[in-house]
């Protein structure tokens, strides 16, 4: 099963302060025990809120709004695309993750949605372009 594991963020990442050399070797040294493993297919730091903007939709209308985003409890600060067995998989491997923060963190782990999840919907015909697209990405 693929699952996202996403950091959240912190008024500390939101500040836009950098992780210590320490925490990125432990970090490093951690991402490097996913790649053996097998685990690790993508991961990724991000900038604050305050680079970001959001689009919202209504209808056929959309609006633009800059950052920075008010909750930042609600906000992602990274995140990784894992390959694992099960979500107990997911978990074992985010206990032994090097916290990613100075103080108090929280890690979110949800799985991606496969083919079967999508139901009648997702047609023979959609599900061909899906793994056309895959393939054109390397994925």
């Amino acid at each position: 099963m693929r699952v996202m594991v996403m950091v959240k963020a912190t008024g500390q990442s939101e500040a836009g302060e950098m992780p210590s050399t320490a925490l990125m070797t432990a970090m490093g040294l951690f991402n490097e025990e996913l790649v053996k493993a097998g685990v690790l297919m993508a991961g990724e730091g991000l900038h604050p809120s305050a680079r970001g903007k959001r689009v919202h939709f209504s209808g056929s209308q959309r609006s633009v709004t800059d950052g920075p985003f008010a909750e930042t409890k609600e906000l992602v600060a990274g995140f990784w695309l894992w390959q694992v067995r099960s979500m107990d998989e997911a978990v074992e491997w985010v206990k032994r993750c090097p916290n990613p923060m100075d103080g108090e963190c929280e890690i979110e782990i949800r799985p991606l949605f496969e083919a079967a999840g999508f139901g009648a919907e997702f047609t023979p015909e959609l599900q061909a372009q899906e793994e056309r697209l895959r393939q054109l990405t390397g994925q």
